[in-house]
C-alpha cells in the first residue's frame, strides 16, 4: 500500500494517490491533474479509480480529466445524482483495489451526499488502516454544515451522527481529509496533513461537545464567511466540468486590441500584478487581486462567474499560473492577456487610473491630522474583532460589491487591510463604484504593528499601531497616555 499526498496552497486542498503494485487510485483530484499522471508514471502504474467524497463546494475536481485521460473509474456517493458516467456508492458498499480492500460509510453533514472511504490493507491484516475522510473530520476540525443555509441545522445534526460513526473506527486508524489549514471549509483546521481516529477522539475541540443541541449550535454560529464560488463548484462538480484541454490558453493582445475587447458588457480586467503596482497606473475599472494573494479565493469571490475574463500580469508565467488558478474555482472563460503589460499600454497613449499608496508612517500622521478621514477596514469581521484601529469602520473587501452604498462617495478614505492586497482589492471596488478620494495603505495592519506607532500596550508593552483598540484596552490606553478617544 503506497499513499501519496498532494497539497494545493491557497485553496489548502489535499488530495491522495492510493496504490498497489499495478494499479492506483485518486482521491478527491484537483482540476490540473498532471501530478497524478506523472506519479502514476513514474511508479509504473494505472490509475484504474476516481474517488470523490462529496462534491467539493470550494475548487473544481480533475475527476473529468482523469477519466478523459486514463480510462479510469469515476466513484460518487449515489445522493449525488451526478449527471456524468460514474460507479454509484452508497454505504455498505465496497470494491477491491488489488490487496486493499474499500469500505463506503455515508457521513453526510458537510454536504448532505457525503461519504467516507475506508481502506484496509488485506495483506497485513484486516483492520481499517485509514480513512478518506473528504470534509467531515479535519485535523482539529470539522467541516462545517452552513454552506445550505436552509439546511444548516439538519446538516449539523447529521455531521454529530456522521463523527460518531466515524469514532467507531479503531484509534490507530488514520484521517486523511481533504481540508487543512487555511481552507474555508472549516473554522480551525491544524496545520498537519493527517491524524489519527484516536489523537482527533482525544483532542479534537468539536468532537468534546457530547450534546447534539450544543453541537448544532457550536456549528452554526461563527463560521467564517463563504465565498460566493462556494455556491457554484459544487453544480460544476455534478455536472461534469469541462476537461481543461478542451479551454485552450488565453490569447495575446496588443494594446489596441485589448481595449476594444475589454469594452464588452460581459468583460472584466482583472490585474494581478503587485497592489502597489495597480496604485501607480491600472487600466480603469479593472480589479486588483495581487498574484502573491490569494487568487482563487477572491477571484472566485468577487468574479461574476460568466463574465469573459482580460488579464493583465507582470510576465506570461503569471498569465499561465493565474488562468489555472481561476479554472480551479470554475471561472474558465480566460480570454486574453495584454501583451506587454501596462508599459505597453502606457507607450499605447491609453488612459489609465491611479489608487494613491500611503506607508504607514503617511498614513499614521493622515489619521492623526485628518480626524474626518475615514478609516475603512476592509479584513474580515474576526480580523476586525480581534484587533483594529480606533475609529475604524469594518466592511469586508467582498462585500463592498454592494456595500459601497453605505459609505459617501466624497470623503477621504484610507483603505486598510492586513497587508495591503486586500486593501487594493476594495479600492479597485470602490473606483469602478465612482469613489475618488481614496489611499491604500501598504502594508496594512502589519506594517503598522512594525513601525511600533503607537501607545504600547498595557498587556505586553509592544506598540500594536495607532490608537489600535481590542476590547476595552484602548480606554486604559487613553486614560495612561491623556489621548482623547473618537
Amino acid at each position: 500500500m503506497l499513499l501519496v499526498h498532494y497539497f494545493m496552497p491557497k485553496l489548502a486542498h489535499s488530495s491522495y494517490m492510493l496504490a498497489g503494485n499495478r494499479t492506483c487510485a485518486v482521491i478527491d483530484p484537483s482540476r490540473d491533474v498532471d501530478g497524478y499522471i506523472r506519479a502514476a508514471a513514474d511508479h509504473d502504474l494505472k490509475i484504474t479509480h476516481v474517488l470523490l467524497t462529496h462534491l467539493h463546494a470550494d475548487f473544481v475536481s480533475g475527476h473529468m480529466d482523469l477519466a478523459a485521460i486514463t480510462g479510469a473509474s469515476v466513484v460518487v456517493p449515489a445522493s449525488a445524482c451526478c449527471a456524468f458516467d460514474h460507479i454509484p456508492v452508497s454505504e455498505g458498499d465496497s470494491f477491491l483495489l488489488e490487496d486493499m480492500k474499500i469500505d463506503v460509510i455515508e457521513t453526510p453533514g458537510h454536504t448532505p451526499e457525503h461519504v467516507s472511504y475506508i481502506v484496509s490493507d488485506t495483506g497485513r491484516g484486516p483492520d481499517p488502516a485509514g480513512v478518506f475522510c473528504g470534509d467531515t473530520l479535519f485535523v482539529g476540525d470539522v467541516g462545517r454544515p452552513d454552506l445550505f443555509p436552509d439546511m444548516a441545522g439538519e446538516l449539523a445534526s447529521r455531521l454529530y451522527d456522521s463523527l460518531r460513526k466515524l469514532m467507531e473506527l479503531p484509534d490507530f486508524c488514520e484521517v486523511y481529509p481533504a481540508h487543512g489549514a487555511g481552507s474555508l471549509c472549516g473554522r480551525s483546521m491544524g496545520s498537519k496533513w493527517r491524524s489519527t481516529i484516536g489523537y482527533e477522539r482525544r483532542y479534537n475541540a468539536a468532537l468534546q461537545i457530547e450534546d447534539r443541541d450544543a453541537f448544532i449550535q457550536s456549528l452554526t454560529t461563527g463560521m467564517p464567511p463563504a465565498p460566493d464560488h462556494f455556491s457554484r463548484c459544487s453544480a460544476f462538480n455534478r455536472a461534469g466540468p469541462a476537461t481543461t484541454s478542451s479551454l485552450g490558453e488565453p490569447e495575446p493582445m496588443k494594446p489596441e486590441e485589448f481595449r476594444k475587447a475589454i469594452g464588452g458588457s460581459n468583460s472584466i480586467v482583472l490585474d494581478v500584478r503587485r497592489y502597489d503596482a495597480f496604485g501607480g497606473q491600472h487600466i480603469p475599472d479593472a480589479v486588483s487581486i495581487d498574484f502573491e494573494g490569494n487568487i482563487p479565493v477572491f477571484a472566485g469571490w468577487v468574479l461574476p462567474p460568466d463574465a469573459d475574463i482580460y488579464l493583465v500580469a507582470t510576465n506570461f508565467t503569471e498569465v499561465l499560473d493565474t488562468t489555472l488558478w481561476l479554472r480551479r474555482v470554475g471561472l474558465d472563460r480566460v480570454m486574453g492577456y495584454l501583451d506587454g503589460g501596462m508599459f505597453a499600454w502606457s507607450l499605447a497613449g491609453l488612459r489609465a487610473a491611479h489608487l494613491p499608496q500611503l506607508s504607514v508612517i503617511e498614513a499614521d500622521l493622515a489619521i492623526r491630522s485628518c480626524k474626518d478621514a475615514l478609516i475603512l477596514d476592509v479584513r474580515s469581521s474576526a480580523e476586525y474583532d480581534n484587533s483594529h484601529i480606533d475609529g475604524a469602520v469594518n466592511i469586508p473587501a467582498p462585500d463592498l460589491r454592494t456595500r459601497f452604498r453605505e459609505l459617501d462617495q466624497d470623503s477621504e478614505t484610507l483603505l486598510v487591510c492586513s497587508t495591503g492586497y486586500r486593501s487594493a482589492l476594495a479600492g479597485s471596488i470602490l473606483l469602478t463604484n465612482g469613489f475618488g478620494k481614496l489611499q491604500n495603505v501598504s502594508g496594512g495592519m502589519k506594517g503598522f504593528n512594525s513601525a511600533a506607532l503607537a501607545p504600547a500596550c498595557l498587556m505586553c508593552s509592544i506598540p500594536h499601531g495607532p490608537r489600535l483598540f481590542t476590547g476595552k484596552l484602548h480606554d486604559q490606553v487613553a486614560v495612561k497616555t491623556g489621548e482623547k478617544t473618537r
